[in-house]
């Protein structure tokens, strides 16, 4: 839906995760074999992404200062399930936290998160303000204050929506 370039580094995951609903069509990456494959999940583990991938989607709104679009577990309870190990560069001492195992999507998720707050970036990954879209994005506005995932689209209908509320 976005015209914008991918967050950066890790987030790319995460707003890769968050984009696979299409809010507005009501399609769901997930429900393919080809979209779950995508993201390393089965079937079986469908409900338990859902479920992230709405609590990061809340996170994303709140980020662009609006509230969630319906009630969803917090994302640090989430989080908190995932196991993570620091891991430090013997070159040159830098250190990071990585999943304890690659497989689940909840501790990439998680290490990603991690990587942003550390990189300062966390804040920049948003939701598109209209209803209808909640699309992710990476707000790179110099400002940091973006509100839609495309101006060419949801920019322009929500001042086309309040051009005519105002006449």
């Amino acid at each position: 839906m976005s015209e914008r370039a991918p967050a950066p580094d890790g987030l790319a995951l995460v707003e890769a995760l968050v984009n696979t609903l299409d809010i507005e069509s009501g399609a769901d990456v997930l429900d393919t074999a080809e979209g779950r494959d995508r993201f390393g999940i089965t079937q079986g583990d469908l409900a338990d992404v859902r479920e992230l991938r709405e609590s990061l989607r809340a996170v994303c709104l709140a980020h662009a200062g609006h509230p969630p679009h319906h009630e969803v577990t917090p994302l640090g309870e989430l989080l908190a399930r995932a196991p993570l190990y620091v891991v430090v560069d013997a070159r040159d001492g830098s250190a990071a936290l990585a999943p304890a195992d690659e497989g689940p999507l909840l501790s990439r998720v998680a290490a990603a998160v991690a990587q942003a707050v550390t990189a300062g970036t966390w804040l920049r990954l948003k939701a598109c303000e209209l209803p209808e879209c909640h699309w992710a994005y990476y707000d790179r506005s110099p400002a940091g204050r973006g509100r839609w995932c495309s101006m060419s689209v949801c920019g322009a209908r929500a001042k086309m929506r309040r051009y005519r509320a105002k006449a």
